[in-house]
This record gives C-alpha cells, structure tokens and sequence, in this order.
C-alpha cells in the first residue's frame, strides 16, 4: 500500500481542486492556451532539471513509496505527474481567490469571459 503514497497525495490534491472548475466556473480549462503557458515552461525545466540530478546520482526515489515505474532516464512516472497536478492545482487555486475576491491577479476580468464580455463591477 505504500507504493500508493506519492500518486495518492497527487490524486488528493486533484480531489480537492478539481471541483473548483465546476462549483465556481473559474474556466480554467477553458482557457486551455493560458492554462499551457503556466505549466509548459515549468514543467520542461523540472524535468530536465530532476534528469540531470538523477544521472549525476543527487536524486533518487523510494520504489517503496513510488509505483516503482520509471520513464525514461530513471524518472518515475509520479513525479512526472507531480509537475502537471501541482500547477493545475495551482492555477485552479488562484482562479477561485481570483472569482471569490474580485482580484485581478494583474489581468482584467474581461479576459476570463467568453466573447471579451464586461462585468457590471
């Protein structure tokens, strides 16, 4: 069952966040092109960077902890899933403070309607 730690702390977090996308409509999949660049930039540099530390023997994972499957390079396939849960994570998190708080988070409202629509704020 401890093979089910790392991948159930994943699903965990999709859990939690996951229905922020429904409950308040912060359309973060719908804006699948902004969603890329937040996570697409992160997520190449980690991993290149985990690989390299992998091959120079500073990093390593527990096969006790992890599915034991590796892609490759000896990279395990959790922590591939790591660097796309956590930033969709993140993204849903900062869109749901965005839509509950009226915070503009450095980008107008407009942009998060359909069609360039204005609020009555």
């Amino acid at each position: 069952m401890e093979q089910l730690t790392y991948l159930g702390l994943l699903v965990g977090c999709l859990v939690v966040t996951a229905p922020l996308e429904l409950v308040l409509r912060v359309r973060v999949y719908a804006r699948w092109r902004r969603l890329l660049l937040a996570v697409v930039p992160e997520f190449t540099v980690f991993v290149v960077w985990v690989l390299y530390a992998i091959t120079q023997g500073h990093w390593d994972y527990s096969d006790v902890r992890t599915l034991g499957v590796r892609l490759p390079g000896g990279i395990p396939v959790e922590e591939v899933l790591f660097f796309l849960v956590v930033p969709l994570c993140s993204v849903l998190a900062l869109e749901a403070v965005r839509k509950v708080t009226g915070w503009d988070a450095g980008y107008p409202a407009e942009e998060a309607l359909p069609g360039g629509e204005v609020t009555g704020r």
